[in-house]
C-alpha cells in the first residue's frame, strides 16, 4: 500500500524507474472523461444493484424463515450461486445467455420484446449486471436468516393480540430488530459493488463497451495500469477508490445511530 501511494505521485510505466510528478496524476483524473464515466457506471451500479440484491435476499430469507419442511434444501439451493462467486466461468455463461440470439434474447423475442442482445445494448448492460448481482444473493440471505431467527416470537404474538397486520409487523418489529444485520449487509455489499471486475472484464471483452456502459472503475484502473502501462495513474485511481470507500464507511457508521437499533442498548 505504501509503495502504491508513492507510485500515485509518479510517472511509472513498469519498465523504467518511477519519475516524481507530484499531483499531476490526480489533476489528469479530474480532466479524464473516461475516469468520470467509470465512476458514473460504478456509482449507478452501487445505488441500484445493492438495494435490489438486499431486497431479494431479505424476501427469500423471510420465506425460508417461515418454512417448515425442506428448509435446509431450499437454503442450500438459494445459497449455491454465492459459492461460485464472481468467477470467470459465470461471467462467460452470463455473456452467452445475454448476447444477441442468446437464450434470454430468444425468450424476449417470444414474449414480443426484442432487445437484440443485452450485451451489445448500452441501455441494457446495467440491468444485466444488476441481475447478475441479484442472482448471487445467497450470502446476505443467510445473514438475514440468522438475524430473523434471533427475533423473539413473543413480539409477533403480542402485536397480533394488538391487531397488527403483516405490514405493520414488518415495519414495527422485523426491520427495527433486523437493523444491525441490515447495516452489516448494506455496508459489505456497497463496498463489494465498488470492486466489480471479473464479470465486467469478461462480458465487455476488456474494453468497457458498448459506449462505456460496462466501464466499471476497477476495469478502467486495470486498463490504465496493465494495458496502457500507466501504473502511476492506476495507483492514483486506486487511492481515490480507497478514500471514497473509507468516506462511505464513515458515513454509514456516523448515520447508523439514527436507524440501527441494538436490542441490548439502553433506552
Amino acid at each position: 500500500m505504501l509503495a502504491s501511494l508513492y507510485l500515485a505521485f509518479t510517472n511509472y510505466n513498469l519498465f523504467s524507474a518511477p519519475e516524481w510528478i507530484g499531483l499531476d496524476n490526480f489533476r489528469m483524473l479530474l480532466a479524464d472523461p473516461r475516469f468520470a464515466q467509470s465512476a458514473k457506471v460504478t456509482v449507478i451500479y452501487a445505488l441500484v444493484g445493492t438495494p435490489v440484491k438486499l431486497v431479494a435476499a431479505l424476501a427469500v430469507a423471510m420465506l425460508l424463515n417461515n418454512a417448515r419442511r425442506g428448509q435446509g434444501f431450499y437454503r442450500s439451493v438459494f445459497y449455491a450461486p454465492s459459492l461460485i462467486g464472481a468467477s470467470v466461468s459465470i461471467a462467460i455463461v452470463w455473456k452467452a445467455m445475454f448476447i444477441d440470439r442468446g437464450i434470454v434474447d430468444q425468450i424476449g423475442q417470444n414474449l414480443g420484446f426484442d432487445a437484440g442482445g443485452w450485451v451489445g445494448n448500452p441501455s441494457m448492460t446495467m440491468p444485466m449486471f444488476v441481475l447478475l448481482a441479484t442472482w448471487q444473493f445467497g450470502a446476505p440471505m443467510v445473514i438475514f436468516l440468522a438475524g430473523l431467527k434471533q427475533i423473539p416470537a413473543e413480539l409477533y404474538e403480542a402485536s397480533s393480540v394488538d391487531g397488527a397486520g403483516p405490514v405493520r409487523k414488518f415495519f414495527s418489529i422485523t426491520l427495527p430488530m433486523l437493523s444491525p444485520v441490515l447495516f452489516f449487509n448494506l455496508l459489505l455489499e456497497t463496498i463489494n459493488s465498488f470492486q466489480v471486475f471479473a464479470s465486467a472484464f469478461i462480458i465487455s471483452g476488456g474494453t468497457g463497451g458498448p459506449a462505456g456502459s460496462t466501464l466499471f472503475y476497477t476495469l478502467y484502473l486495470y486498463m490504465r495500469g496493465f494495458v496502457d502501462f500507466r501504473m502511476g495513474y492506476a495507483s492514483a485511481m486506486a487511492w481515490v477508490l480507497v478514500v471514497v470507500v473509507g468516506l462511505l464507511t464513515l458515513i454509514f457508521f456516523r448515520t447508523s445511530r439514527y436507524w440501527v437499533h441494538y436490542s441490548g442498548e439502553a433506552k
